[in-house]
């Protein structure tokens, strides 16, 4: 025998509540006293009471439901900021519907289109780039698109970022005070505005003293490229003394090369610097001096600025640049006098 469904109605009954009452407990962003939900939800929780989400969307005109497409999960920063993404959207009562997708603009955009179809009230795009004629299509429809740690050159669309071209010039500074001169930098990829971007401050803070990188090579954010980049570094011909990574993704495949293939130690022999502050990068394995992606703080700006879209509060474009910290650990010499 079938069982019947609970309703709203039969939750309203237990609880002594009207209905609409109900419906406004199990709306997200509707304040209801802490005693009045209370109520409700224990009733809603004895009753098995589930509420009909694709009902409340048909009423409302929205899904609740942000789409979000990344290029990858590799990095481990981008399975840090989306667990971050995830919880601060169900605090404001969005879930998220997770697309990956390549990083050209043409596999984004088929992404995007089926995103619409599950009709999502905005859309982030974590490190990837969309097409003019994408974002054309999503402000005639309405759809609000904020790109996640990806700039781009189209200003009428809102981007977060760190500050990456202050954090270049930042571990150029480090290294320099730091008495190196061989500097050599294995770039995050030049495609990318991340990677181009904290490149052009490093090289800027290298200039400010007169120097100009002992080698640059484009290691794509990959491990593997980081990897054959640190091989072809030490193959002949004067070695670096530093190496600045354009992440701790392709810095973690850089220090296991120079100790378990090359027996080079890093900080003794060559300091290494990477760019993001993920977990892995305080383990004693590691110990990576690196710059901090500010990520709680990026999420945060990310979420403010869509939802008030959504909500119509703002549809100016905003470009956030969010600075952090250098973080100084045991991967890297450590300047006289530094941080006194």
């Amino acid at each position: 025998m079938a069982t019947l469904k609970v309703t709203s109605q039969d939750v309203a009954r237990a609880a002594g509540v009207s209905q609409p009452t109900v419906s406004r407990v199990f709306t997200p962003g509707v304040k209801v006293s802490e005693a009045l939900e209370e109520k409700v939800r224990a009733a809603a929780r004895e009753l098995g009471y589930r509420p009909n989400t694709l009902a409340r969307s048909l009423i409302t005109g929205q899904s609740m439901t942000i789409g979000l497409i990344v290029a990858y999960l590799d990095n481990p920063f981008y399975t840090e900021a989306l667990e971050k993404l995830s919880k601060t959207l169900k605090e404001r009562g969005y879930n998220i519907m997770i697309f990956m997708a390549a990083n050209h603009a043409s596999d984004v955009d088929g992404v995007v289109h089926d995103l619409l179809d599950h009709q999502v009230d905005g859309i982030i795009l974590a490190s990837v780039s969309a097409s003019s004629a994408l974002t054309e299509r999503l402000v005639d429809e309405g759809v609000p698109l904020i790109l996640f740690n990806r700039g781009h050159s189209d200003k009428s669309l809102s981007s977060v970022t760190s500050a990456n071209h202050a954090g270049g010039l930042k571990v150029a500074e480090f290294l320099v005070a730091g008495g190196h001169e061989r500097i050599a930098h294995i770039s995050g990829w030049q495609g990318a505005s991340t990677g181009f971007e904290r490149s052009e401050g490093f090289k800027e803070g290298l200039a400010n003293h007169g120097l100009t990188p002992h080698a640059i090579v484009d290691g794509l954010f990959s491990r593997e490229a980081a990897a054959a980049a640190t091989r072809g570094l030490f193959a002949g011909g004067p070695p670096p003394d530093a190496i600045f990574v354009g992440n701790d993704h392709m810095a973690f495949a850089v220090i296991e090369v120079l100790r378990t293939e090359l027996g080079i130690a890093p900080a003794e022999d060559v300091s290494v610097v990477g760019y993001d502050d993920v977990a892995m990068a305080a383990w004693p394995t590691f110990e990576l001096t690196t710059v901090r992606q500010p990520a709680n703080r990026m999420v945060d700006a990310v979420v403010e600025q869509l939802i008030a879209q959504i909500e119509g509060k703002s549809r100016e474009a905003q470009h956030i640049e969010i600075d952090g910290p250098l973080i100084v650990r045991g991967s890297s010499r450590i300047p006289k006098g530094w941080g006194e």
